[in-house]
């Protein structure tokens, strides 16, 4: 358990300053991270940047270390995937895709796969006076022993990370 809390850790390293968000909830069995910002985007601009996570995911936090690498098949069943040198990882699975509105992904990122715990990734994208509202959740559960509570911070900023990463990308085309 310990060596699976230390490479969350490592894993979810980065710490953004300045992010938005924070962790609403965190308990050895669930954590709830939640972020609300404007994107200077259309929501259909903003879904198209989300969708094309290999241009703004942060390679750090990649299996390959590499982002390029990275694609996501924005249709229920589609594979939010890493390819590369003949493996592969799943990083999600789709579960509700309405472009413009919604993205929903079934996913355990990094490190929480090996603790066999489950997790709803939502970015929620609504019409705003600047651009989008996007709402973002990550919500995961597993058993007490998943120690979650543990690396709830860790994940929070690799996660805004990707989020300001996101933004950068919908609104000026570089992350």
């Amino acid at each position: 358990m310990r060596h699976q809390t230390l490479a969350a850790a490592v894993l979810f390293s980065w710490v953004s300053l300045g992010a938005h968000a924070e962790v609403k909830e965190a308990a050895p069995d669930h954590l709830l991270i939640q972020d609300n910002r404007t994107i200077h985007a259309p929501p259909d601009k903003l879904y198209a940047a989300l969708t094309d996570v290999g241009h703004w995911w942060n390679s750090e936090h990649t299996y390959s270390g590499d982002a390029s690498h990275l694609s996501l098949k924005a249709e229920a069943g589609g594979c939010f995937c890493e390819r590369w040198a003949g493996q592969s990882v799943e990083h999600g699975r789709v579960i509700w895709a309405a472009p413009g509105h919604v993205l929903r992904l079934d996913t355990a990122l990094g490190p929480l796969q090996s603790l066999a715990v489950n997790g709803v990734m939502t970015f929620t994208l609504k019409p705003a006076p600047e651009g989008t509202a996007l709402q973002f959740d990550y919500r995961v559960n597993g058993s007490g022993a998943s120690g979650l509570d543990k690396i709830a911070t860790a994940a929070n900023g690799m996660l805004m990370d990707q989020l300001e990463r996101l933004q950068r990308y919908a609104e000026k085309g570089k992350p």
